[in-house]
């Protein structure tokens, strides 16, 4: 059971009445600071306008005496890869929610092209955007090293994991080669739509843990016939693999503030939850950073809570607050808003709220944009594009952040060099997704 756990921890290291948001449509006016404006701790109430309401109300954890927190470009183009637009473009107007917010008639980019949502008017938009969110452009999915860590109150407690991890892009691809001959599938007859795997190198205790997720294209149909996730462990000390419930998706894991679910703010399967538009709004966050943190080194400064992006380079952008409520009365949150950014849909902020409908857990992200590299790359290219696609144009989410506001305590994964280049090959990509290789253990 033990190693169990420590599976479900190390699973979640790739790669989380509310106020409403303070301001109003009209929004908050022209911001006081502009691009190479360097905001310290005296400065920061400018940028309450353009932070969500609970963030500001928790900014203890993340703004702090020392920082340099950089205003970089405001709505600068992060627009994703042609050949993604491309396919959006292609099969525009094919897609339409069905029941439970499932998913119908869909083959390959955008579902819903974003502009034409509307978020005050059309009562599905809630659902349309989580679908965009779900299969926002990101190139083959990543590629990481990982580091995850445990903090109590500014504490870093020792727990941690360290490893690599690769999700896999099975169906909806958007390279013209897939969607010519397999509708976008990248094997024929494929029903997966992805597939998840990580490797944990340390501590020793759990050396050679090895896992195996694959997410089917029936998790977008009606609860009732969809199909919820697969997961299989190697655990070494039993020299076998197990098979994992998916209903753990949403358990706390091993007494941490994480659930799987929370990863990226939001990695669940979206028919098993109700949604909601909540509005659109500009907002301030860390987008396209100039750290080079872990792999390339674990000595950055996150704060005295070992939580903030506050040494960084924050953008304005442009983004949308939608908010889910669980279908499931088991389900932790009674419900979470998740602020996103409307270009990319890389997901910026979330906030989860307990059955009571208090404020649990703010989840936070930084990012990397694909086209830049930072010092700690020198002269490599951290995310090469490939032949069908030679611009990859993703803004990649490389660090999620979690703060339990209720105890103080948080959790960080950070993935720094994590991109979206595929494996060199179909047979490498099925000897990598393949349950059997687990197996065989290291």
């Amino acid at each position: 059971m033990t190693q169990l756990r420590t599976l479900l921890l190390s699973l979640v290291v790739f790669a989380f009445a509310v106020p409403v948001f303070a301001q109003e449509d009209t929004g908050p006016g022209a911001p006081t600071f502009k691009e190479g404006d360097v905001i310290t701790i005296d400065q920061i109430d400018s940028l309450k306008p353009f932070l969500p309401a609970e963030f500001w109300a928790n900014r203890d954890f993340f703004f702090y005496e020392g920082m340099q927190l950089e205003i970089g470009p405001f709505h600068r183009d992060y627009s994703p890869a042609p050949e993604y637009l491309a396919a959006t473009e292609k099969f525009k107007g094919q897609a339409k929610i069905g029941p439970e917010s499932s998913l119908q008639n869909f083959t390959a980019g955008q579902p819903f092209p974003i502009d034409e949502i509307d978020c005050k008017g059309d009562p599905q938009a809630g659902s349309k955007l989580a679908w965009n969110f779900d299969h926002q452009w990101e190139g083959d999915g990543a590629n990481s090293r990982y580091y995850y860590s445990y903090w109590d109150r500014g504490e870093e407690l020792p727990l941690y994991y360290e490893g690599t991890a690769k999700t896999v892009s099975l169906a909806r691809r958007v390279e013209p080669s897939y969607l010519d001959k397999t509708d976008g599938d990248m094997f024929r007859g494929e029903k997966r739509k992805s597939a998840f795997g990580i490797e944990v190198d340390a501590p020793f205790d759990a050396r050679g843990i090895l896992v195996m997720t694959y997410r089917y294209k029936e998790s977008e149909n009606p609860e009732a016939n969809g199909k919820n996730d697969d997961t299989w462990v190697y655990v070494p000390t039993l020299r076998r693999v197990r098979r994992i419930s998916s209903a753990q998706r949403t358990d706390a894991v091993s007494g941490t503030d994480f659930t799987f679910d929370d990863l990226r703010s939001f990695s669940g399967i979206v028919p098993q939850y109700d949604w909601e538009c909540l509005g659109e709004m500009d907002i301030i966050a860390p987008v396209n950073s100039k750290v080079g943190a872990y792999p390339y080194s674990k000595e950055h400064n996150f704060g005295p809570y070992g939580l903030s992006y506050a040494d960084d380079r924050w953008e304005l952008r442009k983004a949308f607050k939608i908010r889910f409520i669980p279908t499931s009365a088991d389900h932790p949150y009674h419900h979470k808003d998740i602020y996103f950014d409307k270009q990319s849909m890389t997901p910026l902020y979330s906030f989860a709220y307990d059955r009571k409908e208090e404020l649990w857990k703010v989840i936070w992200h930084n990012h990397r944009w694909s086209d830049e590299n930072i010092p700690a790359d020198g002269d490599k290219d951290w995310y090469a594009g490939w032949e069908e696609v030679p611009a990859p144009r993703d803004l990649k989410v490389i660090s999620d952040t979690i703060v339990n506001v209720q105890t103080g305590t948080g959790n960080r994964i950070e993935f720094w060099d994590s991109h979206g280049t595929p494996l060199k090959s179909k047979g490498k990509v099925r000897r990598y997704i393949d349950v059997g290789r687990l197996t065989k253990g290291r």
